[in-house]
């Protein structure tokens, strides 16, 4: 009997044809068309039970192919019929609703009140004033630049951030660099070259160099000054950016595999068509953080004067620390650094890797708000704030721990038609945002959905200046931690001062034992990222001193 219910699908697929041929010779031909179902069910059920590489479809000829239906639609049922509003991953409907419903000009409100849960751990809020501004900057902007620089920058508080001409299709470049150059902020080209999508509409852009130097590399895969000067001078690029990593695959490289490198991405990175395109682990222009500095002058000069920076994702604190002080002792410092959290996307990634590897955006972010405030350069060294940025509360909480902008990614990709498939490292992108299938691509219209990116922006910032109204301030510059606050249990409440350690400023420089960086200051090293002291030797002693004390 259980093998009689497990063939089901062949045996009444066979029997329905022996009927259907019955039925045409006692009845009518017409029975016939009931062999276009029941034929091919059967030649699909045999095969199932004679391969070898499928053990349920084995076992269960035919029928256990419903499971594989199953999986493929598993996402998109979950997404649109079983998922509450706040549930999804990475990104809520909630989230996504409300970027669509900016992007499109459709209403934003919210009725009946809030549906997140006030007295569970984890919620959040914002410090009002009975006296709110009148007048908030509806358009912030900081100025990028430091005394080295000649050519400063005037950034908008929210731009797009590192997303490569090759991850995204050329449409979607097109559409993005619209809405930058249509809503008045920055486009950030990713490592994967200054693309001539990214100068179709002359939005402002920011060139990242990558560990592969695409756009300015030699047939070595080695810098290229000459390349570099050459692009980095054109009047769209406002700033240039060293790509140390990136959230989602920190210390991980990438490949571009040899079917997506067109000859049209190649031109635009200076590499071979048709082959891997790889980007290494680390850097060959500069081994140590001193060389780095020197590396990012070098930039600045070769681009003219323009402001250039560093994004990483923060992972060892002492590196972080050895890059301070690596400014300190070169005198050169760059023009800002960009923290990218470890909840940021790619196209590809390993699970490991986003999951359990590098600092989410908060704990990176207030680390390296210590690192150069507690050392006194931040004065000189502009901090933005990349991470999974979607609202005008999210862009105050960053703001407020310490950051002058912050940049998005994938909230600017939902802008432009992105519905989160999830479908990016396949090349099946339904709505043409991450393929390089022209038949894909073709969904996507860049004069419709580049404005729909300068108006989520301009919406997103409208919030943001209802906040900072409310907070009795008038720029978001003037938020600061304790505007912040996190429920962190049920009954206690606090601001994110009191989470987290702020430190003043000159502290590491004048007292770093009184922190508790004291350990990874210690073991910085402006001439290595490697910790010049055993650290693990250090926690011991004093982990030993702290028993005998207590003795």
């Amino acid at each position: 009997m259980s093998s009689i219910i497990r063939n089901i699908v062949p045996l009444g697929s066979l029997l329905m044809s022996v009927l259907a041929l019955a039925l045409a010779v006692w009845i009518s031909p017409w029975w016939l068309i009931l062999l276009l179902l029941t034929v091919p069910l059967l030649a699909l059920s045999l095969y199932d039970y004679f391969q070898k590489d499928w053990t349920i479809t084995r076992n269960y000829p035919g029928a256990a192919r419903i499971r594989w239906l199953a999986y493929d639609l598993r996402p998109f049922l979950r997404a649109y019929i079983v998922e509450g509003d706040l549930e999804g991953k990475p990104y809520p409907y909630e989230a996504r609703n409300l970027v669509h419903a900016r992007a499109r000009g459709q209403t934003d409100t919210h009725p009946f009140g809030t549906e997140r849960d006030v007295e569970g751990a984890e919620y959040q809020w914002v410090n009002h004033s009975i006296a709110p501004a009148e007048h908030p900057d509806k358009s912030p902007r900081i100025t990028v630049g430091n005394d080295q620089c000649a050519k400063p920058y005037s950034a908008s508080v929210l731009n797009i951030s590192a997303m490569s001409f090759g991850a995204l299709s050329a449409n979607a470049v097109e559409a993005l660099n619209l809405g930058a150059k249509q809503g008045g902020f920055y486009h950030d080209t990713g490592e994967g070259g200054f693309s001539p999508y990214h100068q179709s509409h002359g939005g402002d852009i920011v060139w990242e160099l990558g560990s592969g130097y695409f756009g300015a590399r030699d047939d070595e895969g080695n810098f290229d000054p000459e390349l570099f000067a050459e692009q980095a001078s054109h009047d769209q690029v406002k700033m240039t950016e060293i790509k140390l990593s990136q959230g989602a695959k920190p210390g991980h490289g990438g490949m571009l595999p040899a079917a997506k490198v067109t000859e049209e991405i190649a031109k635009t990175r200076k590499v071979p068509a048709h082959q891997d395109c790889l980007s290494p682990r680390g850097h060959k222009a500069f081994s140590t953080p001193a060389q780095m500095m020197e590396f990012a002058a070098k930039m600045r000069d070769l681009s003219g004067g323009k402001p250039v920076g560093i994004k990483l994702c923060i992972g060892q604190p002492h590196e972080a620390f050895a890059v301070v002080k690596a400014m300190q002792k070169t005198g050169i410092y760059p023009d800002f650094v960009v923290v990218d959290g470890a909840e940021g996307g790619t196209g590809a990634a390993p699970l490991e890797l986003s999951d359990h590897v590098g600092m989410p955006l908060i704990d990176g972010l207030v680390l390296m708000r210590n690192a150069l405030v507690g050392a006194g350069v931040k004065g000189k060294v502009r901090l933005a704030a990349s991470g999974k940025v979607y609202s005008g509360y999210g862009l105050a909480q960053n703001l407020a721990i310490g950051a002058d902008w912050c940049n998005a990614a994938r909230a600017f990709m939902f802008s432009i038609g992105c519905i989160q498939a999830q479908r990016c490292h396949l090349g099946t992108c339904p709505t043409g945002v991450t393929t390089q299938d022209k038949s894909r691509q073709r969904g996507l219209v860049p004069e419709v959905q580049g404005p729909r990116a300068a108006r989520f922006h301009a919406k997103t910032l409208e919030a943001l200046a209802d906040i900072v109204a409310a907070a009795g301030l008038e720029h978001p510059s003037e938020l600061q931690p304790h505007h912040i606050v996190h429920r962190t249990a049920v009954r206690e409440a606090r601001t994110i001062e009191k989470i987290y350690p702020f430190l003043p400023a000159n502290i590491l420089n004048d007292d770093p034992g009184s922190t508790d960086y004291a350990d990874w200051w210690e073991a910085a090293d402006a001439d290595s990222f490697k910790p010049r002291i055993d650290l693990n030797a250090k926690r011991t002693s004093l982990h030993h001193k702290a028993e005998l004390k207590e003795a």
